[in-house]
């Protein structure tokens, strides 16, 4: 058996670790709450059956709950008619490192993350098999939903500042998505849709979308999200398709990273994953082709 060896997999998820123990750093509730969601087996747990096990009001419950789902750390949905918290499976494995205080502390004191790199420590290789990995990187022109940029050249060094919820409004009305998606600190991404079709045939889909709010020359990792971690983010996402898109150039990094994510999730899953980028140019492109869906009327330049 062939096996593809993923350096540093576990340490793209150490800004994640770092993110969930400075949310959960200044509040005992939550930090009881979390636990109560991950320890044991089961996926899923009531409302009530957390106010039991704490012993919180379930008022307390409710209101440490919403903060953590829209902090990510876990998801809400709905078990035996009440109200439930799911957890993620990105904090599943880890969760007992970031569980009380003590460990909070340590945790972000000691973790080595991209943000934080004066913190040292050995590399882990997780090695898995090739037979499991099912992945494909994938353009904007492979996308049918998109078909009508094919027809257009490619704008070589030429950018169009379009702000990212104009763009973000853009890419809905192409897919012809209802949905309404509010930006918060916490997100995994900023459009997910089941209506992005590739061959025709439908996927679930996640992007994430950089305007001119970033001003680098070259998006990287590093300039996404406030930790670092928005990559991470979005590729935890119960999708099959991954998609980055920044106004100007998109470094080598975002895809090397994107790459190492979706084999691991691949492998994980059992599934395809399919990623890639929409750079500058190609974003210029999609607004060219369907330009009654964004009516940008702003400068482009280079």
């Amino acid at each position: 058996m062939n096996v593809q060896q993923v350096s540093d997999f576990r340490s793209n998820e150490a800004d994640q670790i770092v993110y969930a123990a400075k949310k959960l750093k200044r509040s005992s509730i939550k930090r009881k709450i979390f636990k109560a969601v991950y320890a044991g087996r089961a996926q899923i747990k009531t409302v009530n059956e957390i106010s039991y096990k704490t012993n919180l009001s379930r008022k307390s419950v409710l209101n440490a709950g919403i903060k953590l789902v829209h902090e990510g750390l876990i998801h809400q949905t709905k078990k035996n008619n009440d109200i439930g918290y799911k957890k993620d499976p990105s904090y599943q494995a880890v969760w007992k490192k970031i569980d009380t205080f003590k460990k909070i502390k340590n945790t972000i004191k000691n973790t080595p993350t991209k943000t934080n790199p004066r913190a040292t420590a050995p590399k882990a290789i997780v090695k898995i098999p090739t037979n499991l990995i099912k992945i494909k990187q994938i353009t904007i022109d492979d996308i049918s939903s998109f078909e009508k940029v094919r027809k257009i050249k490619n704008m070589k060094n030429e950018f169009t500042p379009i702000p990212e919820n104009l763009f973000k409004k853009g890419i809905l009305k192409i897919l012809k998505e209802n949905k309404v998606f509010k930006d918060w600190g916490g997100e995994k991404n900023d459009i997910y849709t089941t209506k992005l079709k590739i061959k025709n045939q439908r996927y679930h889909a996640a992007l994430a979308l950089k305007g001119p709010g970033q001003k680098v020359a070259k998006l990287t990792p590093r300039h996404m999200g406030r930790n670092g971690d928005q990559i991470q983010r979005l590729t935890s996402s119960s999708a099959q398709v991954f998609l980055v898109q920044y106004w100007k150039e998109i470094d080598q990094s975002v895809i090397d990273l994107m790459t190492e994510l979706a084999k691991a999730k691949s492998a994980t899953e059992g599934r395809r994953i399919s990623f890639g980028i929409i750079d500058g140019e190609d974003s210029n492109r999609l607004i060219a082709a369907y330009p009654s869906a964004f009516k940008y009327k702003g400068t482009k330049h280079g």
